[in-house]
């Protein structure tokens, strides 16, 4: 292909894509970047070939011209005294060897640096990495995976393996140093630092790494090692000022603590001094915003299912026809109770391979960055604890659209009528949501007055997730994995309208794969007789 037909070509698909950057945050868009990356790769190779072909050219050109002027050299007047031989040197000086000025000069990079110039508007940008970064970050605290593990990439059910350089983790760490985040920088410049005296090559100094590995190990308060660091930094390069009035500092620092343990000492014999919290080599992770963080990333783990044999003795299978729906009467749907209480089920080929790839077909170009809604204000802002991309599908965009809503409809008993648009959701790297519940607590929420608070909840899972991504709910300690084609539901409020704490839920970071889904919530207008109100508050 020509190329300003390449360039029209991938002009007009990246037309297509959604301009704003985030490609970290769906797995489902960063499938376009292997593309874009292919195409250049392709346009690289075509620019070698015109190179080398222009090298070949010049090359004969020189062997050429080295046997004539080896010959002609070696007799300069016998050799002109031919009078085609003066002619032909004649011409050569003033005509052949401009020829090959030209060809030298010729520019072969027009065709390349075009095609990328044109792609760079389109790829990730520096948000980007610095998102993908953290995304790794995030699957290393919630899996308890060491930065070992991950940058020598030996995750579970990998297809395509991959590593990182001291340069990819020397980068981590710098993301980690950037955002404040020392325990992570810590972490990471080790690794780098580790890789390095392993003898991998790498353009990254050892200097580089000591300088934030030192000031981050003092951000933990670790004086004698951040002297050590320093130290050790001193040594690769005497002239490094920053490290050099580290050191002095460090050790003014050291000094002072010393006398004031020795003022204590004479004070009170009993004195503790207080040392750094380390954990297994490692310094402690920080506390967060998130109260039950160790419980909700322990069941993404699988671990601390409250899952006792009595409670399973309370779960069953069934054939669901939706209280005798003449749509199932014939085909009934297979139900399976995934938790006693809440009642959580799950329900088997809701969604057909078919129909799945049709509604990723419709929602991919629409897919922005899932929003949550600040709960001070009540406008919708993105957050780092839901990192994903979303769109909202209606009936009349494909037939398909309203097939699933009617099935949904008749497998709960309740009305779609009422219901919020299909949402489908593609998880990016570390894709998660963060516990919350799925009923507004906001009395300033407009759709309240009109349709209600959110009633129930019913979830399709749309793919299989090799590792992780998990439906967790940290109240009552449940984990629910994916499977393609199922969907599970439950219900949000009371029988009163009274919204169930209990359902306070979250998905897990995707480990390994794509995860795709799609929810229907349904509202309380319009359902009043279909789910009516119990006896009791919590009925």
């Amino acid at each position: 292909m020509k190329p300003w037909l390449q360039l029209v070509f991938f002009t007009c698909i990246f037309l297509i894509w959604h301009t704003e950057a985030e490609f970290f945050t769906s797995i489902g868009q960063m499938t376009d970047l292997i593309y874009a990356e292919k195409d250049l790769v392709q346009s690289l190779k075509e620019y070698i070939r015109a190179e080398e072909n222009k090298l070949s050219q010049i090359k004969s050109w020189a062997e050429k011209m080295d046997v004539l002027t080896s010959k002609s050299a070696s007799d300069p007047e016998g050799y002109l005294a031919h009078p085609v031989n003066a002619y032909k040197l004649v011409k050569r000086l003033n005509t052949d060897w401009l020829e090959l000025e030209n060809l030298v000069l010729q520019d072969t990079t027009n065709g390349f640096i075009a095609n990328l110039t044109i792609q760079r508007q389109f790829f990730p940008t520096e948000e980007d990495e610095t998102g993908a970064a953290k995304a790794l970050m995030r699957l290393q605290d919630t899996y308890k995976l060491d930065p070992e593990t991950l940058s020598r990439g030996n995750l579970p059910g990998t297809k395509y393996r991959s590593s990182l350089t001291v340069g990819d983790c020397f980068g981590m760490g710098k993301t980690a140093y950037n955002d404040g985040d020392y325990y992570h920088t810590v972490l990471w410049m080790e690794q780098a630092l580790k890789q390095h005296d392993e003898g991998e090559d790498t353009t990254v100094s050892k200097v580089e790494i000591l300088d934030y590995l030192s000031y981050a190990v003092f951000q933990f308060g670790d004086l004698h090692r951040a002297m050590e660091l320093t130290r050790r930094l001193i040594s690769l390069d005497s002239t490094h000022e920053r490290a050099g009035s580290n050191l002095r500092y460090f050790e003014k620092l050291l000094e002072k603590e010393r006398e004031e343990e020795e003022k204590e000492k004479s004070i009170n014999k009993t004195m503790t001094t207080t040392e750094p919290v380390v954990q297994g080599g490692a310094y402690e992770r920080p506390l967060d915003y998130l109260p039950e963080r160790d419980i909700y990333e322990a069941l993404c783990r699988g671990e601390g299912v409250k899952m006792t044999p009595r409670r399973q003795k309370r779960l069953f299978c069934r054939y669901h026809d939706g209280n005798r729906n003449p749509h199932l009467l014939i085909a009934p749907f297979k139900e399976e109770d995934e938790w006693d209480s809440p009642h959580i089920v799950r329900y088997y080929d809701v969604m057909s391979d078919e129909e799945i790839e049709k509604i990723k077909q419709l929602a991919k170009p629409r897919l922005a960055r899932a929003t949550v809604r600040d709960p001070k204000t009540g406008v919708l802002t993105v957050a780092s604890y839901r990192v994903s991309k979303s769109s909202w599908l209606e009936e009349d965009d494909d037939p398909v659209v309203a097939k699933v809503n009617q099935r949904m409809q008749q497998i709960t008993g309740l009305t779609v009528k009422t219901a919020e648009l299909l949402q489908v959701a593609n998880y990016g790297m570390g894709g998660q949501y963060e516990p919350h519940f799925d009923f507004s607590r906001r009395p300033f929420d407009s759709t309240l007055k009109s349709e209600g608070n959110r009633l129930a909840t019913f979830l399709n899972y749309m793919s299989d997730v090799e590792a992780g991504g998990a439906t967790v709910f940290p109240d009552f300690g449940a984990a629910i994995w994916p499977k393609k084609g199922t969907a599970v539901f439950w219900y949000n409020l009371f029988r009163s309208g009274e919204g169930d704490y209990r359902t306070r839920h979250a998905a897990c970071p995707v480990l390994v794969g794509c995860k795709w889904v799609s929810n229907k919530w349904f509202h309380e207008r319009g359902n009043e007789f279909l789910r009516p109100c119990g006896r009791t508050e919590v009925d």
